[in-house]
């Protein structure tokens, strides 16, 4: 629909799941997205711009779509840091609009945004800054869970090398927020912080936070560990026949390669709290390979 919406030079508003994708003559000239901050807070939480000032640029130019313009003509702004400003927020809330969804994608033709022009991009640009952006997530951590669900510490020890940005991130890790709720409360483009977060789960830092199944461990021994280490499940007791005869059990079912590597990582996630992050690297190749 995008590259389409691009061909006819169509003017309007991209609503999808995530966000929504402003147009004009088919280039992009403006997106937002919940899982990102807005403009305005990058521009107020960093300093560039006083609320004070953001709010008055609002109430006197939102009606007439030129509130980008009056923050430059009313020297609030310099030109080139409001295209910077504008460019970062426009790639990142584009990245969260244009992931994966499972609803549907609606265009209200006609429709303007009251930040006004700012710098037009076309849809090619923003198309490939968002599959650049998906191939550097995955060869960093390719489980997108980090993404989107509550996150925890693992426990391990933290090197006192960690760059700043990134410890920044790891002390709003409390077991509740998400990426999203991190980066709103720092104020920083949600990008950033999903690529701060995958390098923390790739050293073994920061997990997704699991529900709990059991009260307890399962102890060493049991029952079902020994089944899955002899390559078999263990079943519950032998059915009757109507006549009482003890019906014949099924043999044993050997486990796939699959169920091989996954009975492991179910062994090592019982050894230790941390990831073994080769074990699910082979874990992800398995099932990638059925």
């Amino acid at each position: 629909m995008l590259s389409r919406l691009a061909q006819e030079r169509a003017t309007g508003v991209l609503t999808r799941e995530r966000g929504v994708l402003y147009l004009v003559e088919g280039q992009v000239v403006h997106a937002e997205s919940p899982a990102t901050p807005g403009l305005d807070v990058l521009l107020t939480t960093r300093g560039a711009l006083g609320s004070d000032g953001w709010w008055e640029a609002v109430s006197e130019a939102g009606a007439d779509r030129r509130v980008g313009r009056f923050l430059v003509d009313s020297g609030r702004l310099t030109a080139g840091a409001l295209e910077l400003c504008h460019l970062g927020a426009l790639y990142d809330a584009a990245f969260f609009t244009l992931g994966p969804s499972s609803g549907p994608a609606r265009f209200r033709y006609g429709v303007a945004h009251w930040i006004g022009p700012v710098r037009p991009v076309s849809v090619d640009a923003v198309e490939r800054e968002t599959l650049r952006r998906r191939d550097l997530l995955h060869r960093i951590w390719p489980e997108p869970g980090t993404d989107t669900e509550p996150l925890v510490r693992t426990g391990r020890a933290v090197d006192a090398t960690l760059p700043p940005r990134q410890r920044t991130v790891l002390d709003q890790v409390d077991g509740e927020r998400t990426a999203s709720d991190i980066s709103l409360v720092l104020g920083r483009p949600g990008f950033h912080t999903l690529v701060d977060l995958r390098r923390l789960a790739a050293a073994g830092i920061v997990t997704t936070r699991s529900p709990t199944i059991a009260s307890g461990p399962v102890p060493t021994g049991s029952v079902e560990s020994r089944s899955m280490a002899s390559g078999s499940i263990a079943s519950g007791p032998a059915e009757c026949g109507p006549d009482g005869a003890r019906t014949p059990e099924a043999p044993a079912t050997p486990l796939s390669p699959v169920s091989t590597v996954v009975a492991q990582a179910a062994e090592a996630a019982q050894a230790s709290a941390d990831p073994d992050v080769a074990l699910l690297r082979r874990l992800r190749d398995a099932l990638e390979a059925l």
